[in-house]
């Protein structure tokens, strides 16, 4: 929903804090912006008060998920500051602060009756943190530097011409900081086999004409969906404007397409210590996570496993020289309880001992040395 600048005649006043002397940038231009912004503001204000309506009717209320994507890229840092350009009703700024309570919204549009229409939804904290402000998308009445992050929802279509308004999110984004886009597809590609297509450029006009009473609005809607350059040729308009890192999400089929560019960090470092890109890209940063935890594991099994192959040569004397004690010691005193046992447990010095003291011992002791002499001499005189 966002115009051109608030300095052409017969548009809104700019804020009185808007930068002074721009007469001169504000010269006509092919197509002129100022006779566009004219247009496109009046045709927003006549239909504001069917705004919200026709934004669920003809979404099937998906219009609200798509923005809920939207903020979900979006990252605070230290202004505590995001800016929500083409604010409109303040459907996008009230979703900034549900899903990050705190920050303060400057919600930006050029059409003074969408934004008076928003601020019948402010109550309490939405109201002293959300600041409605008619303005100019390439003339912003802001600081350099003086936002974390800037979203604009369905209104770069509307914003002629664009590089002037990407030149002005760079200068008052900090370092590091993003934009964060939601705008339909292209109309040229068709989608669910140009069912979709054949909605947006018949059905949709008429539906809008009939809840609205203005059908030129929704014509308006479609022609320039089917108009906007396709998300690779936007992603490039946006890398030439001077943003760095870039990448575009498709929702819903296609139909919408979230885009998020991030201004160059200085010095290549990131403003945010400790605020990892998981966020910004949630689909990889999951399987980064996943790879970085699993190496961590890995590590310490691995060493565990290994170590004692890898051990010096120099540690083996170590245990050698404790082992053969143990090992002696346990022999000597082993040896003759194993080899000296008989059936009642003693062993053949005791049993000796026994048999000596019994009666007639000492003749049958006698008799054996004999039948042992006799056998010897026998023996020699054989031989």
């Amino acid at each position: 929903m966002h115009r051109t600048a608030a300095t052409c005649e017969g548009a809104p006043a700019a804020d009185s804090s808007a930068p002074a002397g721009n007469a001169t940038q504000d010269a006509p231009r092919a197509p002129d912006p100022c006779g566009h912004a004219r247009s496109v503001s009046g045709m927003f204000g006549r239909i504001a008060d069917w705004y919200d309506l026709l934004n669920r009717v003809l979404s099937g209320g998906l219009d609200m998920y798509w923005r809920h994507r939207l903020v979900r890229h979006v990252t605070p840092g230290p202004t505590g500051r995001v800016l929500d350009l083409a604010a409109g009703t303040l459907d996008v700024s009230l979703e900034i602060m549900r899903q990050h309570p705190g920050v303060r919204v400057p919600a930006l549009d050029f059409c003074r009756p969408m934004l008076q229409r928003g601020r019948g939804k402010l109550f309490g904290e939405t109201a002293r943190a959300i600041w409605p402000v008619t303005a100019d998308g390439r003339r912003l009445p802001l600081a350099d530097a003086s936002v974390d992050c800037v979203t604009i929802a369905f209104g770069i279509r509307n914003i002629v011409p664009r590089a002037e308004a990407f030149a002005e999110i760079l200068r008052v984004l900090v370092p590091g900081g993003r934009l964060c886009v939601l705008e339909f597809g292209t109309g040229k590609t068709p989608v669910w086999r140009g069912l979709y297509n054949f909605y947006l450029n018949r059905l949709l006009p008429l539906v809008g004409k009939a809840v609205s009473g203005d059908a030129g609005a929704y014509r308006y809607l479609a022609d320039t969906i089917m108009a906007f350059p396709t998300a690779d040729e936007l992603a490039g308009e946006m890398t030439a404007a001077g943003f760095g890192r870039v990448f575009h999400l498709p929702l819903t089929s296609g139909i919408v397409r979230l885009h998020v560019a991030e201004k160059p960090r200085a010095g290549g470092v990131d403003r945010r210590a400790g605020s990892g890109t998981a966020g910004a890209e949630p689909s990889t940063g999951k399987t980064r996570g996943k790879a970085t935890v699993a190496k961590s594991q890995a590590v310490p099994v691995a060493t565990v496993e290994t170590a004692p192959t890898t051990e010096p040569p120099a540690e083996a004397p170590i245990a050698a020289p404790q082992a053969p004690p143990i090992a002696e010691s346990d022999a000597s005193t082993a040896a003759p309880a194993v080899t000296g046992k008989t059936r009642g447990g003693k062993t053949a010095a005791a049993r000796s001992a026994v048999q000596a003291t019994l009666p007639g011992a000492a003749a049958k002791d006698a008799t054996k040395k004999k039948r042992a002499t006799g056998g010897a001499k026998a023996g020699k005189k054989a031989r």
